[in-house]
C-alpha cells in the first residue's frame, strides 16, 4: 500500500487551510499515494476558545470536510482527515473528530478523540483540551482497502491499552494524526510512536503539525512536526523533519503477519489481579 504524510503548519483561518491543503493532496495522488493522512486540527490550529467558537462549524456546515471529500472524490483516493475542530450541534464543548473518507467522497468512519491534552509542560505552557472539548467514548476500527485501520488521535498515544484493543480487533496500521507539543515531542514523540508499533506488531502513521502557527487572536502555538511512518518492527521509515511537506511510503503490509509470527504477544495476555 502506498501512503502519504501531509505535514502542516496550519493557521487559525480554515479557509486558509483549505488552500494549503488542497495541493498537497493532488501531489500526493499524483505520486501514486492510496491512502493521505492529514495532520490533528487539519482545519484549525488555534489556542482562543472566542477565535474557535467565531470560526468553528457543525460536522454539517464544515466547509473544510465538505472541500476534502471534494478532494478524495476528485482524486480518487483514501484520505484520513486527522482531524478537524467542530462544534456540536446543540452548543457545549467541541469535538476533535477524525474522518476516514473513501475515494467516492464518503464518510466510512468517524473517530473522537478519547483522551484529553489537560497537561502543565512548565510554568508558561499549560494546556487544558478538556475545557474546550468534550471526549469521545469509543475505539474505531474501519477498513481501508481491505487493512483494518485503528484511529486514534495525538495524545491517546500515551494510553498503551487502546492500541492494544485496536490491534486484537483486528488493525494492522494505527494512525496517530497530532499537533505535539515542541517540548514533549522532541523527548517522546518517536518513542511512543516505535513503542506502540513493536507491542502491537502494527504499522503506525502519525501525521504531523509543524512549525510556529500564524494567529489571528490569542497566545502563540508552536508544534513538533517530524510525522512519521514506523514499521511492525518498530523500524522508522519515513520522518517528515519540521517543515510542510508530502512524504510518500510504501508499507508492505505481509511485514505484521511476519513480525506477528515471530512474536505472538498479542496472544500472550494472561489475566491476573490487581496490585
Amino acid at each position: 500500500m502506498r501512503v502519504a504524510l501531509l505535514q502542516t503548519t496550519s493557521t487559525d483561518d480554515p479557509g486558509e487551510n483549505i488552500s494549503m491543503i488542497r495541493p498537497m493532496i493532488a501531489e500526493a495522488a499524483v505520486e501514486g499515494a492510496r491512502f493521505i493522512l492529514t495532520p490533528e486540527v487539519t482545519n484549525c490550529v488555534s489556542a482562543s476558545r472566542p477565535r474557535q467558537a467565531d470560526v468553528l462549524r457543525t460536522e454539517d456546515e464544515d466547509t473544510t470536510l465538505a472541500a476534502l471529500r471534494d478532494e478524495a472524490a476528485r482524486r480518487g483516493v483514501w484520505l484520513l482527515i486527522g482531524s478537524l475542530a467542530l462544534k456540536q450541534a446543540e452548543g457545549g464543548r467541541f469535538v476533535n473528530r477524525s474522518f476516514l473518507v473513501t475515494p467516492q467522497g464518503e464518510i466510512a468512519a468517524r473517530y473522537d478523540k478519547i483522551h484529553m491534552f489537560d497537561v502543565t509542560i512548565s510554568e508558561t505552557e499549560t494546556y487544558r483540551e478538556s475545557e474546550g472539548y468534550r471526549p469521545g467514548d469509543r475505539a474505531v476500527v474501519a477498513e481501508v482497502e481491505g487493512v483494518k485501520v485503528g484511529l486514534t488521535i495525538c495524545y491517546d498515544v500515551r494510553f498503551p491499552h487502546l492500541y492494544r484493543d485496536l490491534a486484537k480487533a483486528g488493525a494492522r496500521i494505527l494512525t496517530v494524526p497530532s499537533a505535539f507539543s515542541p517540548a514533549t515531542g522532541a523527548a517522546h514523540w518517536e518513542v511512543l510512536l516505535r513503542a506502540r508499533a513493536i507491542e502491537n506488531g502494527c504499522f503506525v502513521l502519525a501525521p504531523a503539525q509543524c512549525g510556529t502557527h500564524p494567529r489571528t487572536d490569542g497566545r502563540e502555538r508552536r508544534t513538533h512536526g517530524h510525522s512519521l511512518a514506523v514499521d511492525p518492527w518498530g523500524q522508522v521509515l519515513s520522518d517528515s523533519g519540521t517543515a510542510p511537506s508530502v512524504r510518500v511510503v510504501d508499507l508492505d503490509l505481509d511485514a505484521v503477519d511476519d513480525v506477528r509470527r515471530r512474536l505472538p504477544s498479542l496472544s500472550h495476555d494472561r489475566d491476573y489481579s490487581g496490585p
